[in-house]
């Protein structure tokens, strides 16, 4: 059976409700199971050492770097592009968290060991440590990798413990640059895509919260509170941008409940986000695909998944709404989650990943 196939079945029951106008119940919905762990984790299994297609974004100081990516990048090489394979290999932790006895546990674990090696992450770091890559990766790739870190460090395993000292100082040095970046900017990065500023800042407060950095965590709350804290009614009806896979509006949210105290966020959401305080809500509908075959494209499924795993946010903590900014947040899940599988490597080397980070949001 097709994997896409086993996706739709998942669906099935929710998509046929929602078809029929009736009411969701959660049981319904999508859940991290063993069986859905599976199916993911076949993903990045497919492309973890397939050494191309590759799009790199590196600057070549001189012709050492002209060969094959997996030279200067020997542990994060498949999946397309770096931060794609950076966060499979988040995922697959993740999942091997979370199922120590799922079905490619032992694949999981050889292959972790075999890229997430002490010598590997020093070629890695040698490039970032580069005046003309400094900024390579920069925000996203940055930010994946501390929450892989993160994820080994919070895993009681001794392969765990091993490869979180094996990836620490690469995450060090993202750190270090984080805080040395965010002293530098002036003015908030608000796109759609990678260079995404507060989802970046989600990522990296949840490892300085973890390891208990606060030089990171001072840094993200002061850019945060600099750039975000008196934003206002939010030009929602500009979204999305035809390549989006993050929503400006939404991550900001998603990134100001983490740094303020909840009665000051909910203050500053309801005048942010109003939109979402009314019935019906009108705002924020789900983006359409019409080619996943164009990765540009596709991003827009990867932006229904990233828009759920906020809008469920705010349903927890906003205090106002919950039951219709959750019935929002489902129609985004429904939109897209059964498309992760779409057939097409264009989408398929990185949407597990955001499939994955939205069924266990709760534990982020």
């Amino acid at each position: 059976m097709r994997y896409t196939t086993l996706l739709a079945i998942i669906c099935f029951s929710t998509a046929t409700a929602t078809a029929q106008k009736q009411p969701m119940t959660p049981e319904q919905l999508p859940k991290m199971t063993v069986k859905t762990a599976n199916q993911l984790a076949a993903l990045p299994l497919k492309c973890l050492d397939l050494p191309f297609p590759y799009k790199t974004g590196v600057v070549f100081p001189d012709s050492s770097l002209l060969g094959a990516p997996s030279t200067y990048h020997p542990a994060f090489y498949g999946c397309f592009d770096w931060h794609s394979s950076v966060h499979g290999h988040w995922m697959l932790v993740r999942l091997l968290k979370m199922f120590p006895d799922m079905e490619k546990a032992a694949v999981i674990r050889t292959k972790l060991t075999q890229h997430l090696s002490a010598e590997n992450i020093q070629t890695e770091l040698r490039l970032f440590k580069g005046k003309e890559n400094k900024s390579f990766e920069r925000i996203y790739g940055w930010s994946w990798l501390l929450q892989l870190q993160r994820e080994l460090l919070t895993w009681n395993d001794p392969m765990g413990k091993e490869l979180s000292r094996n990836v620490q100082p690469l995450a060090s040095h993202f750190a270090a640059a984080y805080v040395d970046f965010l002293g530098k900017l002036m003015y908030p990065i608000r796109v759609g895509e990678h260079t995404n500023l507060a989802f970046g800042l989600c990522l990296a407060w949840d490892y300085a919260q973890t390891t208990g950095d606060k030089a990171l965590q001072t840094a993200i709350h002061d850019a945060a509170m600099r750039f975000y804290a008196k934003d206002k009614n939010a030009p929602v009806a500009w979204e999305p941008g035809g390549y989006d896979f993050l929503s400006p509006s939404l991550e900001e949210a998603d990134l100001m409940r983490r740094i303020m105290p909840e009665k000051e966020y909910r203050t500053w959401l309801y005048a942010f986000l109003p939109g979402l305080f009314q019935n019906p809500i009108t705002i924020l509908q789900p983006g359409q695909v019409k080619d996943r075959t164009d990765g540009k494209l596709v991003h827009l499924d990867g932006l229904n998944l990233s828009r759920t795993w906020c809008l469920e946010a705010i349903a927890r903590h906003g205090g106002k709404n919950q039951q219709a900014i959750q019935a929002l947040a489902n129609k985004h899940l429904l939109t897209s989650f059964p498309q992760v599988a779409s057939g097409d490597y264009a989408g398929e080397h990185w949407l597990a990943s955001f499939a994955v980070y939205l069924l266990t949001a709760e534990q982020q």
